[in-house]
């Protein structure tokens, strides 16, 4: 049987620790390498930028056997800048593992794993890492797996010792302690649990029958006859509640230290679905749409997504996960985005950067293919179906650089490295700044668009030059206004007809970007031109008279105009109602919204006042502070455009020992002074460009 599982969680948590120890005890690698401190490095860091920087860039796959099962295995990357990695991961995998640091328990991006995983309802177990270091404390993870991510944590594990005192845990299922002996935690040993641990073991064991019990009517009778349920009963009761997302089993452990891996793979076998106890469902695009739920039967038409893309020296690599049939080599599939057939000449099994031919794969598996022309979240059928999988949410973009050739002579160096970045990755865009003709490129963060600029170096031998950053503001209208525009031209034979009446309005934080709401009635404007008239609101709010930025909740209500029996088309009602928005959206109070990031910095205790203080200065607000041992995590929101360089910053504030991470939170109304100052660089952008 199969499983697919990926591995998510905070920056440092230990992912890329844990996943070098399951390749090691499950026979795939020999040596275990370590993400820090020097050899090769870890397996699933195979990058140089990986190595060096001591993080995970790029989703990796590998796959792995235990007990009889084969597990493929995507190790993920925890910066919130390379979050789509997680996301399109999330996307096709049955089940997950959140690993939580077991000093800093849910942090940040924590949250932000999660909200992911309910997304794409993806089953989970959790392992407290690093349970060695000072202040660790499962019970407090615990806590906060439940208070900040509202879910159901019901522990399995109970750690023998903490600290620097951690020797193994104890079963709360079968009742035995567990030891990790040997070099390298290879030889696991089950015995009786220590005596000064009795007493804990039978709490947290009644703990555990209590949860289950709540949702097992069969266990809760067993309970209140006296009866003791058997290993297995309770093995099957914790997969089913675990695949039905009622309950996250809790399991405990130290990666580095090599305690709690192997009981965790037990884990992943016994708990997390398999291919066939996932329902997924596709949209049928021959009957409108309608849903079709997907079997894992290896012998129906094939339906396969292609999650993630990268293009190397000798064509695309397209990771694709099989939801139903048999892929073999040499098929003809059919992409139903594009309608285009493609013949599959060469199936891949990856590991990592290594790579295994095979002749063909089943449901459930996840493969490589190569040479397929297709883009990230396409959909590949058999030519007896059309079905759609259901895409992957890709954040937008908040921030931008100016990129440019070091030499001419590399021009189109540039623009392929560019070309390939974008297939690759769906939250790094690029264009060409029409006022000045520079190209810009866009993405979550500084580290991300860092690590492109790097690569373009590296990988294209192509030295570039950068902007400094720039911040992508939004513009918003705050009171309806009313618009009552008529576009009218003759210029000998048909001339442009169209008039468009009605009004803008602000919509709430969180109702979307954009809503057009057509109240024509009577045949005023004929109804094929009201689809232009939306187009031409939509054109118009790409680019803000106020400074030129995208004009987000906006309502546009279409309620009266009138058309001409000759003069009138398509064109001429898009221009009417991309000049009615311009009229209108002036006199809509127009403001300038900022991209809020929402901050969390660890620095140690004795330092966290110059940090506040600091980021108070950024216009910050601090949200909230959390003692965790002899650190203290700051929460705070800050506007982007005063984070930038905040790296160095920290670390000269807190002599290198403070770190921290942030993600886009929402965007939000800029003070006057600093709309005044983004309204001023634009009218001297525009008064450059004359």
């Amino acid at each position: 049987m199969v499983r697919n599982i990926g591995i998510s969680a905070h920056i440092d948590s230990g992912k890329t620790t844990l996943s070098e120890r399951i390749l090691y005890y499950s026979g795939r690698i020999h040596k275990i390498g370590e993400v820090h401190g020097g050899g090769d490095g870890a397996t699933m860091d195979h990058m140089e930028l990986e190595k060096e920087r001591g993080i995970t860039i790029t989703a990796a796959a590998t796959t792995v056997d235990w007990l009889d099962h084969t597990i493929n295995l995507i190790d993920t990357p925890g910066h919130v800048d390379f979050t789509i990695e997680v996301e399109r991961s999330l996307r096709v995998l049955d089940g997950a593992i959140l690993v939580l640091c077991g000093v800093a328990g849910v942090q940040s991006q924590s949250l932000t794993v999660d909200r992911q995983m309910k997304r794409y309802n993806v089953p989970r177990l959790a392992f407290i890492n690093k349970v060695d270091r000072v202040g660790a404390d499962p019970a407090r993870v615990i806590r906060d797996i439940e208070e900040k991510l509202g879910l159901e944590a019901v522990q399995v594990q109970l750690p023998i010792g903490l600290e620097g005192d951690h020797k193994g845990v104890i079963d709360l299922v079968t009742m035995e302690a567990i030891y990790f002996e040997g070099e390298k935690g290879h030889v696991v040993r089950r015995d009786a649990i220590p005596d000064d641990m009795k007493e804990a073991a039978d709490r947290a064991r009644h703990g555990l029958l209590d949860s289950l019990s709540l949702y097992d009517d069969e266990l809760m009778e067993m309970l209140l006859e006296g009866k003791e349920p058997t290993a297995d009963r309770l093995h099957s009761t914790i997969r089913q509640l675990t695949i039905a997302r009622e309950i996250v089993p809790v399991f405990i452990g130290t990666a580095f230290k090599n305690k709690g891996v192997q009981p965790l793979l037990d884990a992943i076998v016994r708990y997390l679905p398999s291919p066939l106890d996932r329902m997924y469902y596709a949209k049928d695009n021959d009957n409108d749409g309608a849903e079709i739920a997907l079997t894992a039967d290896p012998d129906a038409p094939v339906v396969a997504m292609a999650f993630k893309l990268v293009d190397e020296s000798f064509g695309q690599l397209t990771y694709t996960r099989i939801y139903q049939g048999t892929l073999k080599k040499a098929q003809v599939l059919r992409n139903t985005r594009t309608r285009r057939d493609q013949r599959i000449s060469r199936l891949l099994r990856m590991h990592a950067n290594d790579r295994e031919e095979i002749s063909e794969a089943r449901a459930g598996d996840i493969v490589a293919l190569i040479g397929v022309d297709c883009a990230s979240g396409d959909t590949f059928c058999d030519d007896s179906v059309n079905y759609s999988l259901e895409s992957i949410f890709a954040p937008e973009p908040v921030i931008s650089l100016a990129i440019s050739p070091q030499k001419t002579a590399d021009r189109d160096k540039l623009a392929k490295a560019l070309q390939r970045f974008v297939r690759e990755d769906p939250t790094f865009h690029v264009r060409t700044d029409q006022e000045t003709s520079e190209t810009i490129i866009s993405g979550l963060g500084e580290l991300h668009l860092d690590i492109y600029v790097e690569r373009i170096k590296r990988e294209y031998n192509c030295p570039v030059q950068v902007g400094a950053p720039k911040v992508n503001y939004r513009e918003a209208p705050t009171r309806i206004a009313e618009f009552n525009y008529k576009h009218k031209k003759q210029t000998g034979g048909s001339g442009q007809y169209g008039h468009v009446v009605g009004h803008i309005e602000p919509l709430p934080e969180g109702e979307g970007d954009y809503v057009f709401e057509n109240k024509v009635f009577g045949g005023r404007i004929p109804t094929e031109y009201i689809p232009s008239c939306d187009k031409g609101f939509q054109a118009a709010r790409m680019q803000g008279p106020l400074a030129g930025y995208e004009v987000v909740r906006v309502k546009m209500v279409l309620e009266d105009g009138s058309s001409h029996s000759v003069d009138s088309s398509d064109i001429a009602f898009q221009i009417a109602a991309r000049d009615a928005f311009k009229e209108a959206y002036l006199k809509a109070g127009p403001v300038i919204l900022e991209p809020i990031m929402k901050v969390e910095v660890e620095v140690p205790a004795d330092m966290q006042g110059p940090v506040v203080g600091d980021l108070s200065s950024r216009r910050g607000i601090i949200m909230g502070t959390d003692a965790r041992g002899d650190l203290t995590v700051i929460f705070a929101e800050v506007p982007l455009a005063n984070m930038f360089g905040y790296a160095t910053d920290v670390r000269s504030m807190t002599q290198g020992r403070g770190t921290f991470s942030m993600e886009f939170h929402a965007y939000r109304q800029a003070p006057r002074e600093v709309q005044e100052e983004v309204i001023a660089k634009a009218k001297e952008r525009a008064a450059a460009k004359k």
